[in-house]
């Protein structure tokens, strides 16, 4: 087996995995990179990529209206081209052959820890000053009875289905399991939704309503506080049974009912990196608590789990690992976004959150996306800006509605700069755009101290009074 030192070698070529190598190369630092799956990870092959491809031609489909069984299930071959077409499109990004023209050492296997400092991989013992964990996440199976026994599918086999599915089943009533709903329920499948809580229960609960209810005048079943208790049946023909004794039927099971980081591989015993089930034990800055080598970003971080979020944690650990420099992580900036149709957005915390947070400091300013003319335009009225305010400063915001998703960059970058809502306000935006929500939202925490305030009319009328 062949040895060899570098400066760093990070083990997962996701989203977060492939921004370190790149970064930190391309300044200089030695790097090995180490993918034992595909390059790109979850988020270009089975995650964000795919999923939003497929809810792109899903909207096409709803646009040319309702079809014929052999027409639907044409529709959908096309719309599984349409995802494949896509990934192919991003893949050479994040290539082997891009990283290695960079100067990236690629090794392609899977590692694991012999020594606190170093790893194997692909036939190498790679010792390392510093190594960067990025190995994301995979899809959870609940310990259901009966679950192990019958094929069901998750976000990594979803997208490979050769047919369209008569009835869907989908386990979980989150982001991913709504989003897919959307999706092949428009493609011209029956789809049910069964959460064991409440759908979207980790967001404000008004704006998670709008979205449940748009889903469920598309003819989605959604069924919530449902505990499913054992799950039987064979490929064609599945049966959920849950609390009470109610069954549900259908043709395919897709499991959305959370994620576990990818560690099993890692021996992180032999490296000295503790970890848990969330995932690997860091500081905000993002070093193992045990092994001062060890970094670890994205989901293996447990700290949320998304692309974006990946990627500035590997911006954060560049600067310490390259630089020197202290670098720490925030979490009151990162936002979410549920592709439904509406979305909905959130960047910082609920409004719930928000008041266990700041109490009395706390001030919610509500606008209605009824109340832009671009959505009484479009006929896109339903949903709402909640913005949370403390102090003068945006600190939280939620939005639903049409492109929640594009309309909270502006509150992204207002929250994560810690900008004064007189920022917002005094911004000129082109008209008519639905970005307007945002600067409505701002005019609203200064329009009573305008105009509900007597000192300020006394002084109008006194300027009126001696102007010339």
């Amino acid at each position: 087996m062949s040895r060899f030192d570098t400066d760093i070698c990070v083990i997962g070529g996701g989203s977060g995995g492939l921004s370190v190598a790149a970064g930190a190369v391309q300044m200089g630092a030695r790097v090995v990179l180490i993918e034992g799956h595909k390059m790109g990870g979850d988020c270009l092959n089975y995650g964000c990529v795919p999923s939003k491809a497929l809810l792109s031609a899903a909207k096409a489909a709803k646009a040319a209206g309702p079809v014929e069984a052999e027409a639907a299930r044409a529709r959908y071959r096309s719309a599984q081209a349409q995802v494949r077409a896509a990934i192919a499109a991003i893949a050479p990004h994040d290539s082997v052959e891009r990283f290695a023209g960079l100067g990236v050492d690629v090794i392609q296997d899977h590692a694991r820890f012999i020594a606190p400092d170093t790893v194997q991989a692909g036939g190498r013992s790679i010792r390392a000053r510093r190594f960067v964990i990025a190995t994301g996440s995979s899809a959870a199976i609940p310990p259901i009875p009966g679950l192990d026994k019958v094929p069901c599918l998750t976000n990594e086999t979803l997208f490979d289905l050769p047919e369209l599915p008569g009835h869907l089943l989908i386990l979980g009533g989150g982001p991913v399991g709504l989003e897919m709903a959307l999706a092949h329920r428009r493609l011209g499948a029956q789809v049910t939704v069964i959460e064991g809580a409440r759908a979207l229960g980790r967001d404000d609960p008004e704006a998670a309503a709008v979205v449940l209810t748009a889903l469920r005048a598309e003819g989605i079943e959604i069924v919530e506080g449902a505990t499913v208790e054992s799950v039987s049946g064979r490929a064609g023909a599945i049966e959920l049974q849950v609390a009470g004794g109610t069954v549900f039927h259908g043709t395919h099971l897709l499991v959305a009912a959370g994620r576990r980081p990818n560690l099993e591989r890692l021996d992180l015993k032999a490296g000295n990196v503790a970890f848990d089930g969330g995932g690997v034990r860091v500081g905000d800055d993002l070093r193992s608590t045990t092994n001062r080598r060890v970094h670890a970003i994205g989901d293996a971080a447990g700290r949320g789990q998304f692309t974006h979020l990946a990627g500035y944690h590997a911006g954060v650990i560049i600067r310490s690992m390259l630089f020197g420099l202290p670098a720490r992580v925030r979490a009151d900036h990162i936002p979410h976004v549920t592709y439904t149709d509406p979305e909905l957005a959130q960047v910082g915390p609920t409004e719930a959150a928000a008041r266990r947070r700041f109490g009395a400091r706390l001030q919610v300013l509500r606008v209605e996306m009824a109340q832009i003319d671009r959505a009484q335009a479009e006929g896109r009225t339903d949903g709402f800006l909640k913005l949370m305010v403390v102090g003068g400063r945006p600190v939280g915001a939620t939005i639903v509605g049409a492109q929640a998703g594009e309309l909270i960059a502006p509150l992204c970058v207002a929250i994560s700069a810690r900008m004064k809502l007189s920022a917002l306000a005094g911004t000129v935006l082109p008209y008519p755009t639905l970005a307007e929500i945002g600067k409505r939202g701002a005019g609203a925490y200064f329009s009573p101290k305008l105009f509900d305030n007597p000192f300020v009319k006394r002084v109008v009328r006194l300027v009126q009074r001696v102007l010339p």
